[in-house]
């Protein structure tokens, strides 16, 4: 029989994965809603780090970053895309992302950039949005598109590449 401090150990010793969770929110034409952090090179997507020691979900991770970086507190719409995110320098980051919506005029009025982290925004047509974003980020948002456009089921993504469930 284990004893408490048993378990804990055992848990201390478990390897680490990070959570990530963002929001996908478009405009009427299709563009998609990026966000450009003052912390690091390029664009990204409203969302952040789960905070999962406090019994966060990703949905309410994505829900809570999307409120303190642009001002938008909504409800999320359903699960598009679930990427596993090997890190070098880093554990592995499982990203959720999660339908935003369409965003109308006077939601974009309402964007107030979380100054300590963000520099702007941008709306960017899909054509456009490897240019903008990370391989791997690029490539998942490429995904929940698709999901949004063929109305399927939420995709299971490594690196931002679709899993083919069928392999062994």
């Amino acid at each position: 029989m284990t004893t408490t401090q048993d378990f804990a150990t055992y848990i201390a010793g478990l390897p680490r994965v990070l959570a990530g969770a963002a929001a996908l929110f478009r405009d009427a034409g299709g563009r998609v809603l990026l966000v450009e952090p003052n912390y690091r090179d390029g664009w990204a997507l409203p969302g952040g780090t789960v905070v999962s020691d406090d019994g966060e979900t990703p949905r309410q991770g994505a829900r809570r970053e999307t409120a303190e970086e642009i001002g938008l507190d909504r409800d999320l719409g359903r699960l598009l895309v679930v990427d596993w995110v090997p890190g070098p320098g880093r554990p592995p980051l499982v990203a959720y992302l999660y339908d935003g919506g369409v965003l109308d005029e006077d939601d974009f009025k309402a964007i107030r950039l979380q100054e300590e982290e963000l520099l702007s925004w941008r709306l960017v047509a899909r054509e456009e949005l490897t240019a903008h974003l990370p391989d791997a980020l690029g490539r998942r948002v490429l995904a929940a598109l698709d999901v949004l456009e063929g109305g399927g089921s939420a995709v299971e993504l490594e690196n931002g590449h679709r899993v083919d469930a069928g392999a062994a």
